[in-house]
């Protein structure tokens, strides 16, 4: 009797434990950066780019930089900054990189940062997962494994300039 006292809590606190060591390892961390919440948003039928999000926190006392990414599921991925000049969205590719400060956050999200997923040879559907490599100049290369979640409604055009629509 006195056993089975014992093991439902003794069980419950296994349980607990293992959540716990699941939702600790969610974040992916290698050496001093931590990558979360990495996302893609479903394609439409026939469209041959997809945007990619995430965070990068640099917990360590040196910047880093965010050199390059690859992907099986896509011919080039390219790192990508959006703004606005008046009412025109402008893209345009960083060839040297995202500097990730020391100490610092880089948030890659719709309008602004992003990852560029270009040749896709199958859209990306919600549900899925994509593969990606993020090459850093001091931490080198992290895996990582973006979701894919739903297509975001479209907004009417506004003077995009480099038809990237949806991302």
């Amino acid at each position: 009797m006195t056993s089975r006292i014992f093991a439902a809590p003794m069980l419950g606190a296994l349980f607990l434990g293992l959540i716990a060591a699941t939702a600790s390892a969610n974040p992916d961390m290698h050496q001093g950066l931590t990558l979360t919440e990495p996302y893609i948003r479903a394609m439409p039928p026939r469209a041959p780019v997809a945007g990619g999000y995430l965070t990068i926190r640099n917990d360590g006392t040196a910047a880093d930089r965010l050199i390059a990414v690859r992907s099986p599921q896509a011919g080039e991925v390219q790192i990508h900054e959006m703004t606005m000049n008046g009412a025109v969205m402008k893209m345009r590719a960083l060839p040297d990189g995202l500097p990730i400060p020391a100490g610092g956050s880089i948030v890659l999200k719709p309008g602004g940062y992003h990852l560029m997923f270009m040749n896709v040879p199958a859209p990306f559907a919600e549900g899925q997962t994509v593969k990606a490599t993020l090459v850093f100049e001091q931490a080198g290369e992290v895996a990582l494994t973006f979701e894919v979640r739903a297509m975001r409604p479209a907004a009417p055009d506004q003077g995009h300039d480099t038809g990237h629509s949806g991302h």
